[in-house]
């Protein structure tokens, strides 16, 4: 690691080089002399805050220090009117401070390089997320900006033991990655275990947020498609994970914390659920979940049926259909599958003021059309719209678009082989979440089913009470 050499010229080349100075407007060099003695403060104007920079200048020239500091030391006992200061002789590090906001002051003086935080971060507020939303409960969530994300969950957790590890993940991004944790609830080995694990990360930078770095601790197979981890923006959800003993992460620039370990049973719980008394909290996760697991099987299982008539009972003689339209009502459904994502994807692309009406109304023409016309049957469009509205139940898009390909592999082997592909499907299903791979290597995907735990299986199952402490 390269220091700051003892030549006050060679000093201010290193840094210069180091930062970039010169390639960009807002990287600044502004000269100031303290005491006498000569130095150059740099920063970034686009990072940092125009009145803690204006209010350094100005104390660092009005000092009362009569005679230039012979150390950084004295210099910082004397001059520096803010706590957020250190020294740093490494030319490395301290590039990299600049770079991400601070300023740094050179003096001819002394070596070592002076650290001030007058970062002035763009970010928005601390607002609910949109995409998990409580009846009652806290309004706030997380936001792109680090620091923020750490002190919403300071607030709720003013413990010694809450731990924060800061890791600098990416050779060209640098981006800031902390992993949070409880010291007297989580597993010292489960924590060494990741904190290796992120430490060893090797890429150029982390260009879409906790994706990329979700990617980078565990790579992905393209024929499972079920998150290996669970995200959440609020902090009252990612405060409660801390204290089952799970770990936290957080990506800078990122609104998504990361919890883990993750298994498919973490995504059966939701924020409302501890809002409400136990009983209401455990039948919303109950309908919840049911009907989010019936979506998996509810179009393949009524095509199966009507393909084989004399597996319909008396009672459920109603699904039955006697006009097929235009297209096999296997290519109905699948075509249904496509037009909901695009209808979907063209909201996303809407302006905020007309998405709502405009995906009503496009429905509505289409699915009318269509009946019109006799290419789809009116049960397609009604049995998918189900599956369309039954998705949203539960607030993870991973999860549903996992269980959206499952549905789609399940509906295509059960065209091809039947009652057989229902059930070898089925099958397949349930072997690629098991086979499904989480951070912790200790603990399957159907924990706690499997490995068993009564205790843990019934609180994902049932909103549970909340139990004094003694």
């Amino acid at each position: 690691m390269q220091e700051f050499s003892t030549d006050f010229t060679l000093r201010q080349q290193q840094i210069e080089a180091a930062i970039g100075y010169g390639n960009a407007f807002d990287c600044q060099k502004r000269p100031i002399t303290v005491a006498g003695a000569r130095g150059y403060l740099y920063f970034f104007t686009t990072l940092s805050s125009d009145e803690l920079l204006s209010d350094l200048v100005f104390r660092y020239q009005a000092t009362d220090v009569k005679k230039p500091p012979k150390t950084a030391e004295e210099f910082l006992s004397l001059v520096v009117p803010y706590g957020a200061a250190t020294k740093e002789r490494s030319v490395t590090a301290a590039s990299r401070l600049v770079l991400s906001g601070t300023s740094l002051f050179l003096c001819e003086a002394f070596p070592e390089g002076i650290i001030t935080d007058t970062r002035a971060l763009p970010s928005r507020s601390a607002e609910e997320p949109d995409c998990d939303r409580v009846l009652y409960g806290s309004r706030d969530g997380f936001t792109e900006l680090l620091k923020t994300n750490v002190a919403l969950l300071r607030r709720r957790v003013r413990s010694p033991h809450f731990t924060i590890k800061l890791f600098e993940i990416g050779e060209e991004s640098r981006t800031d990655v902390a992993l949070c944790y409880d010291a007297s609830r989580a597993d010292p080995a489960y924590v060494n275990k990741v904190s290796k694990k992120l430490s060893s990360i090797k890429v150029d930078a982390l260009t879409v947020g906790q994706e990329s770095l979700a990617e980078c601790l565990i790579p992905q197979k393209w024929y499972n498609p079920f998150p290996k981890f669970r995200y959440t923006e609020r902090p009252d959800t990612a405060t409660a994970t801390l204290m089952e003993g799970n770990l936290l992460i957080l990506c800078d620039n990122s609104p998504q914390i990361m919890l883990l370990p993750t298994s498919i049973f973490d995504f059966l719980q939701e924020s409302d659920d501890y809002y409400f008394p136990p009983i209401i909290g455990t039948y919303q996760r109950f309908v919840r979940s049911t009907i989010f697991f019936i979506t998996l099987f509810f179009a393949p299982l009524w095509y199966m049926l009507i393909t084989h008539p004399d597996l319909i009972p008396e009672s459920l003689a109603f699904i039955k259909v006697d006009d097929r339209g235009a297209l096999p009502i296997f290519f109905q459904i699948l075509i249904v599958e496509l037009l909901l994502d695009g209808l979907r994807l063209a909201s996303l692309n809407t302006p905020s003021t007309l998405g709502s009406s405009l995906s009503v109304v496009a429905g509505l023409i289409l699915g009318d059309f269509a009946v019109d016309v006799g290419w789809f049957i009116p049960e397609v469009l009604l049995y998918m719209a189900f599956v369309a509205i039954s998705n949203y139940s539960q607030p993870s898009f991973e999860l549903g678009y996992a269980f959206k390909f499952m549905r789609i592999f399940l509906l295509v082997a059960v065209g091809f082989f039947g009652i057989a592909g229902f059930i070898g499907g089925t099958l397949l299903i349930i072997f690629t979440i098991a086979m499904n791979k989480s951070l912790d290597g200790s603990r399957s995907y159907l924990y706690p089913l499997i490995p068993f735990n009564g205790k843990a299986l019934l609180h994902h199952l049932f909103r549970t009470k909340l139990k004094p402490r003694k």
